[in-house]
């Protein structure tokens, strides 16, 4: 690769990784607060939003100047692309940890609820699909990036899980209805965070493979890749 498109590359992938690294970080801090019930805490993840807000915006300055100015080839037109897309659900993940981080605010304002026993399992495993999708596009890992979708269902189960058992709680005792309201609230917030590092790992393999995995694609090319590499490692016949 020329070197005059190298360096614009490398700066847009440093401003993704630091605003990675703050979404995660303030999506653990929500989910802190939350689980202990710590206000202050939570209204400091409302002001590192407006980091990630900023990054985004110089993400997107820094793609179309680099497009603009640059003449990229089909390869590094796809790294712009999947950098931008990739910023955007960034920005949407931080949005939600600010979701999460305001809800806390008002369940602490209400005598504690028992939490579902699911919910902190739903929890890491939305934030583990968020750091593997972004060390997947750091590693040139495609293919762990088609497995962090198949991830995404079984986050949903637990959101549609939870859901159920919070609106058993209200229609059994009134006096429940507001803070389960606020706590399927921050539940649809970690749904949404997996959701999103699930887009992020199909911008990663669209970047590494090219190919468009969105709109329930990526279980055929799953399929396909276990094909492939059944055919390239054959069982060997029985004696």
């Amino acid at each position: 690769m020329n070197l005059l498109l190298e360096i614009p590359i490398s700066k847009i992938r440093e401003t993704l990784l630091l605003m990675s690294s703050l979404a995660e970080r303030n999506c653990a801090d929500a989910l802190r607060a939350f689980h202990g019930r710590d206000g202050s805490l939570a209204a400091s993840v409302e002001e590192g939003d407006s980091q990630i807000d900023r990054l985004e915006m110089e993400i997107d300055e820094e793609v179309i100047a680099y497009m603009a100015t640059r003449g990229p080839v089909a390869t590094d037109c796809r790294f712009a692309l999947a950098a931008s897309k990739i910023s955007s659900n960034l920005e949407r993940i931080g949005d939600e940890a600010t979701t999460i981080a305001r809800r806390s605010l008002l369940l602490n304002q209400e005598p504690p609820l028992q939490l579902p026993a699911e919910l902190s399992g739903m929890a890491d495993a939305a934030l583990k699909m968020l750091r593997d999708s972004m060390g997947a596009f750091i590693e040139n890992k495609p293919d762990q990036a088609l497995e962090i979708i198949t991830r995404d269902k079984a986050v949903d189960l637990i959101n549609r899980q939870i859901t159920c058992e919070l609106t058993t709680r209200m229609k059994e005792s009134e006096s429940l209805i507001n803070r389960c309201l606020n706590l399927m609230r921050v539940v649809k917030s970690i749904e949404r965070i997996a959701d999103h590092a699930a887009n992020i790992a199909e911008d990663v393999y669209y970047l590494y493979r090219g190919r468009d995995i969105r709109h329930g694609r990526a279980g055929q090319e799953k399929d396909a890749l276990q094909q492939r590499q059944s055919d390239e490692n054959p069982q060997p016949a029985a004696p």
